[in-house]
C-alpha cells in the first residue's frame, strides 16, 4: 500500500485540474477560462505547468460555478457578486451565508429559551 493510498482525501493540499473538473462536473477548459476571468484563481504551477489547486481555490471555483451556472449571472457580475461578499465577509468576519445560518441558529435558540422558560 503506497503512501498516497494511505492519506484521507481531507489531507491533500492540491488537487489537479482534471481532479477538480470532475468534482464540479465541468470541462477543464472552462476551469482555464474562469482563471483568466476571475483574479481570486491563481493556481500553483509545477514544473510542467499542470497547475495545482488548493482546497481555497476549489472554494472559489464553487462559487463561481453556483453564480454562473446555478443563478444565471454574468461572469461580471458574479465578479461583483464574489467582491461584495468578500467585502461584506471582512467587515463581521463571517460571509452572508454564515451570517444568515448565525441568525438563524439565534432565533432557534431564543425560541427555545423561551419554551423552557414557561
Amino acid at each position: 500500500m503506497s503512501l498516497k493510498e494511505k492519506q484521507p482525501e481531507d489531507l491533500k493540499l492540491y488537487y489537479t485540474i482534471g481532479e477538480v473538473s470532475a468534482m464540479l462536473g465541468v470541462n477543464a477548459s472552462l476551469i482555464r477560462f474562469w482563471e483568466k476571468e476571475f483574479p481570486v484563481l491563481k493556481p500553483k504551477k509545477n514544473r510542467k505547468g499542470n497547475r495545482l489547486f488548493t482546497k481555497q481555490d476549489i472554494q472559489h471555483l464553487k462559487e463561481i460555478y453556483h453564480w454562473v451556472k446555478e443563478q444565471g449571472y454574468t461572469l461580471e457580475g458574479a465578479r461583483k457578486k464574489m467582491l461584495a461578499e468578500k467585502k461584506m465577509k471582512s467587515e463581521n468576519g463571517r460571509s452572508p451565508v454564515e451570517s444568515n445560518r448565525w441568525d438563524t441558529i439565534q432565533a432557534l435558540l431564543d425560541e427555545l429559551d423561551s419554551l423552557l422558560k414557561k
